[in-house]
């Protein structure tokens, strides 16, 4: 049997889809307990199964799942000492059987499913965790909602997808859809 090719531009190939694999390319949420962290660690093994392109994570060589239960001898991405004094966890061994059963768990659950307090959040926590981060961003904080919910509290942003305003494909600037700027005495004009 071949294995498929799971690289993201064959699977955005066989899709018939253009442009980033993952929408937006990256996002970083901040989290207050390990419990988020958890949550955000199975969330983001479960990536490629949400999009259709594997039915477990371990068939996506290039994840966090796989670098978790096979570390790599060399250039590892995740610093596995710091993860496991995070989580209080005693031993590698332990730090596999836990991810592993907390994957296997969400896999039987609806946790496989988008969700939005970790891909659209700048961060996830208490009130004055959420409040603190806000007035750390300084004047990058400004315009971002602090939302409730049953899970706790989340520091959003509105996010509109360049899709809405421009059309499904991204193509370069061209002189057709430029305006040119004439500056006379430092005044845009």
């Amino acid at each position: 049997m071949v294995k498929p090719d799971l690289t993201p531009f064959a699977c955005n190939q066989r899709k018939n889809r253009k442009g980033a694999f993952w929408e937006d390319r990256y996002h970083a949420t901040a989290v207050q307990t390990d419990q988020h962290l958890v949550q955000c660690i199975v969330y983001m093994g479960l990536n490629m199964v949400r999009a259709g392109v594997v039915k477990h994570p371990s068939e996506w060589t290039h994840s966090g799942y796989g670098e978790i239960q096979n570390p790599p001898e060399r250039y590892r991405l995740i610093d596995r000492k710091a993860l496991m004094q995070l989580l209080g966890i005693g031993g590698s061994d332990q730090l596999s059987l836990s991810h592993r059963s907390w994957v296997e768990e969400a896999l039987k659950s609806e946790e496989k499913i988008r969700e939005s307090r970790w891909s659209e959040n700048i961060a996830v926590g208490s009130l004055s965790f959420i409040e603190q981060v806000k007035t750390d961003l300084g004047a990058r904080g400004f315009g971002r909602k602090i939302t409730s919910s049953v899970a706790g509290h989340e520091l959003r942003e509105a996010q509109v997808s360049y899709r809405d305003h421009f059309g499904c494909e991204k193509v370069p600037l061209s002189y057709e859809n430029a305006l040119p700027w004439r500056i006379y005495g430092g005044i845009p004009m």
